[in-house]
């Protein structure tokens, strides 16, 4: 069973590389009942109800007997875990499964399991911003607990720029509650960041692919944009990298099924910034080929089932792709320059995931890109370069929406280029 929910961009590549694999799906998906005749082989869960949610899995495996229950992404984990206990299936720990989900809990293990972490504190929304302001060291990065893909995560280099951001967080996590919420204070951490794909099994970590993340991630955002396997880094470096991510998966008690690890790198070592019981987010995965042209989702799926994985070591030659940002929030009305950046050497695919003629936010308040753009070539260096000039070649269209952000400030219109 795939835990998911209706926005997610991972499903269909799950039920595809089970479909290669020979095994049987069904979706859990988070989802009224009332709308589950729209989705065919699915179970509605009510993600939000971790409780309920295993009861209907538990009594559907009853009469349908399963191998494993599997999160596609952070949304189903929580139920993942407890669901797995509750039928003696392979699964992490539901406190493991919460440690990956929660940042704060994540900061408090990793530290405990001797992993270096930045200085942090945890703070709530009914705490008086200026009195936070003068607790912290500077620069600093402003947090939520709970929300994935550098949604809400904001940097402050002064007091008064932190009592700024912090009031816009709280605007962003403060809208489905009343309820004091929680965030992080951490520290800034200087450094080149990388990203870890890796698999466990019975706690033993084997590396996929790491990548490079090669625009420099400082803030005031720390929006993504290009991802480059293999990595350039150091040999050495790359083995810390290993070794650190097998120690915080430790520290946090994952033990079977894959991670995605964000980390920063400086003169002080390998810093990791999360650990993320689930693989890689959006469509990145299908810059990842294995073996003869295994997907991510295939070697994901034959472990969840019992079967062996296969080959993990990635194709010859460099591989990329790049999440193409959203510059202003407003309507999307379109891309113009596709053809031109697909005729770039070494361009695989561009895929434009924007419903035209629906509002877009970028981050921070935003959860989601214009595209993806992907590319495979000899080596990295060109294959970056190669992501780049395609991004050039793009236009995208974007016009004014009357109404105002949450931040404050007014939806604008753009016309913009690369």
């Amino acid at each position: 069973m795939l835990l998911t929910t209706v926005r997610s961009y991972r499903l269909e590549a799950f039920r595809a590389a089970a479909e290669r694999a020979g095994i049987q799906v069904i979706a859990g998906v988070d989802l009224p009942d009332e709308l589950a005749g729209q989705w065919p082989d699915t179970l509605p869960l009510t993600f939000t109800d971790v409780e309920e949610s295993t009861r209907r899995i538990v009594d559907y495996a009853a009469s349908n007997p399963l191998s494993a229950v599997m999160a596609v992404d952070d949304s189903g984990s929580l139920i993942a875990a407890a669901a797995g206990h509750v039928l003696g299936l392979p699964h992490n720990e539901p406190a493991a499964a919460e440690a990956a989900r929660d940042k704060a809990i994540m900061r408090r293990q990793l530290q405990a399991g001797g992993v270096a972490v930045p200085w942090f504190h945890l703070f709530s929304t009914s705490d008086d911003p200026a009195e936070v302001a003068a607790l912290v060291p500077y620069p600093c990065v402003v947090k939520p607990t709970n929300l994935n893909g550098s949604r809400g995560v904001m940097r402050a280099d002064t007091p008064g720029q932190l009592v700024e951001v912090i009031g816009r967080l709280s605007r962003l996590i403060s809208r489905e509650s009343v309820e004091p919420r929680p965030y992080l204070v951490e520290s800034f951490l200087p450094g080149f960041e990388v990203a870890l794909e890796g698999i466990l099994d019975n706690g033993e970590l084997t590396v996929l692919a790491l990548f490079d993340k090669p625009d420099p991630l400082d803030g005031p955002f720390f929006e993504e944009t290009i991802y480059i396997t293999p990595s350039r880094l150091p040999t050495a470096t790359q083995a810390a990298i290993e070794f650190t991510t097998a120690a915080a998966a430790r520290a946090l008690g994952l033990r079977v099924g894959p991670i995605h690890a964000e980390m920063r790198i400086n003169d002080d070592g390998v810093w990791i910034l999360e650990v993320a019981g689930r693989s890689i987010g959006g469509l990145c995965s299908q810059t990842l080929r294995f073996g003869v042209g295994d997907t991510l989702e295939e070697l994901i799926v034959r472990q969840a089932a019992g079967l062996p994985l296969g080959d993990t070591h990635q194709r010859d030659g460099a591989s990329g792709v790049m999440m193409i940002p959203i510059p202003q929030a407003g309507l999307f009305r379109g891309v113009a320059g596709i053809e031109d950046a697909l005729a770039v050497p070494l361009i695989d695919s561009i895929e434009i995931t924007a419903r035209t003629n629906y509002p877009i936010v970028p981050l921070p308040e935003g959860d989601s890109y214009l595209g993806f753009i992907f590319a495979r070539g000899d080596s990295p260096e060109n294959v970056e370069a190669a992501l780049r000039e395609a991004h050039g070649r793009l236009s995208f269209t974007i016009d004014p929406l009357l109404s105002v952000l949450s931040d404050g400030t007014t939806m604008g219109s753009v016309n913009f280029y690369g």
